[in-house]
């Protein structure tokens, strides 16, 4: 069995953070804390301090709460993609042009959602539900009607 590389302390934390904030104790914790905070008004006179303190707390753990969530989406993100290469990698007859998609333009990911879109209308009038498309697929397709254009253009040519 192959060793994994010793997990930082940071990454600890924020893996037990994360896993902590998204559960039901930590949403029970976070209303009695608001419900104490809401009864207490009356004692401290709904003085600007007493408001303060929910402010100033909310708004430290919302800071803080982005960057752990961004982190944790990062990895996330990070370790599904990879997951999605290895598939892709792993099927012959699948592009290996959709490897490391994710780092092209916004322009290069229009112009394949334009690709797929045309895909799935093809695939939406197809009466057969097997049927599959691909880019490679496509692509020969493409080409040999383009041969079958210039063939055309050839003999129209002639007759002229």
């Amino acid at each position: 069995m192959s060793e994994r590389k010793k997990v930082g302390f940071f990454e600890r934390f924020s893996n037990a953070a994360t896993k902590f904030t998204g559960s039901s104790p930590a949403f029970i914790i976070a209303v009695t804390i608001v419900l104490i905070w809401a009864v207490t008004g009356p004692l401290f006179n709904y003085s600007e301090t007493w408001q303060l303190v929910i402010n100033t707390g909310t708004t430290i753990i919302t800071f803080l709460m982005v960057f752990l969530i961004q982190k944790s989406q990062n990895k996330d993100s990070k370790a599904i993609q990879l997951k999605l290469n290895e598939l892709i990698a792993s099927h012959d007859k699948a592009s290996n042009r959709m490897v490391d998609i994710e780092d092209l333009t916004e322009e290069e990911l229009d112009q394949f959602h334009k690709f797929y879109a045309l895909l799935a209308k093809m695939a939406d009038e197809e009466t057969d539900i097997h049927c599959s498309h691909s880019i490679d697929v496509a692509k020969e397709n493409h080409q040999r009607k383009l041969k079958g254009v210039y063939r055309l253009m050839k003999d129209a040519e002639k007759e002229d």
